[in-house]
């Protein structure tokens, strides 16, 4: 991975995507500043497997970090304040690996994983955490008949230092971005614009195959891939990577306020309506493959894992409002980008 300076992470204009918070409603622009204790973005990506972790907290002083792991490639990370870990699934080793007190841990330093679980995944994608659940969406085709698509979850739980495989869901679509919304868990269906949600999911602890219980359409998608919704704005933001091998302009996300409502009055197999929505694409994005998003509410900012504009870029969208063809406010290389998590305390 190569380190990501400063300077290159356009310090001038991260202050307001940063610590400016919105109080005003999506036509209304004017903000107030109110700075963040702490605010940390980590990063996963498939080109070297590499952690890079970036503090945005103060503008004057936005510094980057590289920790250098074993791994070669990976992709869902998350990071555990309580024991001052990040976590990701690797891609090269199979399986969960995480590192403990990287705070500590000096720029380029290489670390070993400090948190381990067995290498039983084929093709691991995003990770969503609910308390010591991790979860893993595996992308590999399970019966190997590309005419039936299914997927696997991958279901650990975290005792200390080890990942103990609890169980495994088959799915009957396509995976790949998952995210939980209290014990449900949402998922991205590959290869469509279609969200599913499995209901109170952590209560599954067999082997199963399971049908997702609600599966709807979102118009204006055309592949979505990542997803992330906070629970406390009610938020759902999802990634739209349009034609796979375009991976220059064609890319959007779309932002669903008001998430719980909309869902739950769309009927199983319909389309959640674009008027709905607010998407924003166009060649000033420089969204072309975005793969993983997370969402900062109070700041209303946006970040994506853009695996295939410029080679892999790390962005930041904020004055989300009212969508549109909107330039990145934070816009960094980072090869084959994979993965994003926002962390504020």
């Amino acid at each position: 991975m190569k380190k990501l300076h400063s300077n290159r992470f356009l310090a001038t204009l991260v202050l307001t995507s940063i610590l400016a918070f919105s109080c005003s409603n999506d036509d209304d622009n004017n903000t107030e500043m109110e700075s963040a204790s702490s605010t940390t973005v980590y990063a996963s990506n498939n080109s070297d497997g590499n952690i890079t972790r970036y503090d945005v907290t103060n503008s004057a002083n936005i510094t980057t970090k590289t920790l250098i792991t074993t791994s070669t490639a990976a992709d869902g990370i998350y990071f555990d304040s309580d024991s001052d870990a990040v976590i990701q699934a690797s891609r090269s080793g199979l399986g969960l690996e995480g590192f403990l007190n990287i705070s500590n841990l000096l720029d380029n330093a290489t670390i070993n994983a400090d948190i381990n679980g067995t290498m039983d995944m084929t093709s691991p994608r995003e990770l969503a955490v609910n308390g010591n659940t991790y979860v893993v969406a595996d992308n590999a085709d399970v019966d190997g008949d590309a005419t039936t698509p299914d997927g696997k979850l991958f279901i650990y739980t975290r005792n200390g230092n080890s990942f103990t495989l609890r169980n495994t869901i088959t799915t009957d679509f396509k995976l790949w971005g998952i995210t939980f919304k209290n014990n449900d868990l949402y998922a991205v269906v590959d290869a469509t614009n279609e969200l599913a949600v499995f209901t109170n999911f952590t209560a599954n602890t067999s082997d199963e195959t399971l049908s997702a219980s609600k599966r709807i359409a979102i118009e204006g998608i055309v592949r979505t891939h990542g997803l992330t919704y906070d629970s406390a704005s009610d938020v759902m933001v999802m990634t739209d990577i349009a034609d796979a091998t375009n991976g220059q302009d064609d890319g959007a996300f779309h932002i669903i306020e008001d998430f719980t409502s909309k869902f739950n009055d769309t009927a199983n197999g319909a389309t959640l309506s674009a008027s709905q929505q607010t998407r924003v694409s166009g060649t000033a994005t420089l969204l072309g493959n975005p793969v993983d998003v997370a969402y900062d509410a109070t700041t209303q900012t946006v970040f994506i894992a853009e695996a295939g504009n410029g080679g892999g870029r790390i962005l930041a969208f904020n004055n989300i409002g009212s969508g549109g063809n909107i330039t990145p406010t934070v816009n960094n290389s980072l090869a084959s980008a994979s993965s994003v998590f926002i962390y504020k305390n």
